[in-house]
């Protein structure tokens, strides 16, 4: 088995020309076998980049076979190269590794563009920690890093599946996760007003009083039982009693 060259300390080298990035999308490969026979096999490919990436398949063709890659979610085709079998390279035990004759920023589909969006956010973010910004301004921009990150990871787990969307679960997921950044903003809204950061001259706190008293309102229409266990039918309760949560902090991951 032909092994992968190793720098002088004993480390593996890296020959890949760029990063891979764990996708799951499915794929047809098809070839002609040394008998020229049409062959046709389904796979998925589970690490790629813009220049190939692994897939797993059961039956597989020989290294230096030209295959025509179709994309099931987008039936786009792309020619490649087979550059590994589990015969031929340490580390390639459940399919091949393929080489796209062109470079495609596209053939993988949103999978890998959401997943490069994460590391080039991720490079962007160590930049700007690097040149001392503001860590008010750093805590916002990883907050919608993760939010992104989070649509993200939601729209390939719906991909994966293969399956009309649900429109029900996608509803409610989205309404979730709106609840979700609502308490985070409004525990940083009192932080600022307990920091004496918020007054009445501060633009726009009349408008969120407002919407506020509105959505207060609402909710109590639910009958929901609070944080603290009691019920809420339209009583009006002390507002630290009401909300506890106010009592506690924003997270903030460590810089």
């Amino acid at each position: 088995m032909a092994r992968r060259p190793t720098a002088a300390d004993g480390s593996k080298l890296e020959r890949r020309k760029e990063t891979r990035f764990p996708v799951t999308v499915p794929v047809e490969a098809s070839w002609r076998g040394t008998d020229g026979v049409l062959m046709k096999e389904e796979a998925v490919a589970r690490q790629v980049n813009v220049h190939g990436g692994l897939l797993e398949m059961a039956i597989y063709p020989d290294i230096g076979t030209r295959v025509m890659l179709t994309n099931f979610l987008s039936a786009e085709t792309m020619e490649a190269r087979v550059l590994a079998t589990p015969n031929s390279r340490e580390g390639v035990s459940q399919g091949i590794v393929v080489e796209l004759v062109t470079p495609s920023e596209t053939f993988w589909g949103v999978n890998l563009q959401m997943k490069k969006a994460g590391v080039e956010l991720q490079r962007l973010e160590k930049s700007l920690r690097s040149q001392g910004i503001d860590l008010r301004l750093l805590k916002e921009f990883r907050d919608a890093v993760d939010y992104m990150q989070a649509i993200a990871g939601s729209v390939q787990q719906a991909r994966e599946r293969q399956t009309p969307s649900d429109e029900e679960g996608v509803e409610s997921w989205l309404v979730g996760e709106r609840i979700r950044r609502t308490m985070n903003l409004c525990l940083e809204v009192m932080t600022d007003f307990d920091g004496g950061r918020i007054t009445k001259d501060t633009k726009g706190i009349g408008e969120l009083q407002e919407l506020l008293s509105q959505a207060s309102q609402r909710l109590r229409t639910l009958h929901v039982p609070s944080v603290s266990g009691h019920v809420t039918r339209g009583v009006e309760l002390d507002p630290q009693e009401a909300f506890p949560i106010s009592r506690r902090r924003p997270q903030s991951r460590e810089s």
